[in-house]
Formats: structure tokens, sequence, C-alpha cells
């Protein structure tokens, strides 16, 4: 009887432990997948700013070639 309930237990007990390692998984995944949306975003920012100052620096060297 007590070796049943030991066995018991130790499932259980295994159980637990599973069911917080996946949910311990699973918050790493959210996490790690907001960082890479942030990271793309601020990329993209980045790509945006690169392209304004292209287009202004380009812009002023058309007009000092007019000149």
């Amino acid at each position: 009887m007590t070796n049943e309930r030991n066995n018991e237990n130790q499932q259980t007990n295994n159980s637990i432990a599973d069911s917080v390692k996946n949910t311990a998984g699973s918050a790493f995944e959210t996490v790690h997948n907001a960082l890479e949306a942030t990271e793309n975003v601020a990329m993209k920012a980045v790509d945006a700013t690169s392209n304004a100052v292209n287009s202004v620096t380009g812009n002023n060297n058309d007009r000092d070639n007019q000149e």
C-alpha cells in the first residue's frame, strides 16, 4: 500500500514538474517572439531613417551640382 502511494505521489510530482517546465518553455518562447518583433520594428525604423538621410544628402548633392 505504501509503495503504491509512493508511486502515485512520484507520478503526480513528475506531472507537476513537466507542467512547470512546459509553462516556462512557453513563456520564454513568447518573450523571444516579442523580442524578434521589436527588433524587426527597430530595424525598419533604422532603414527608414537611413533612406531619409540618403534622400536629403542626395538632394543636397544635386543642388550643389546645379550651382
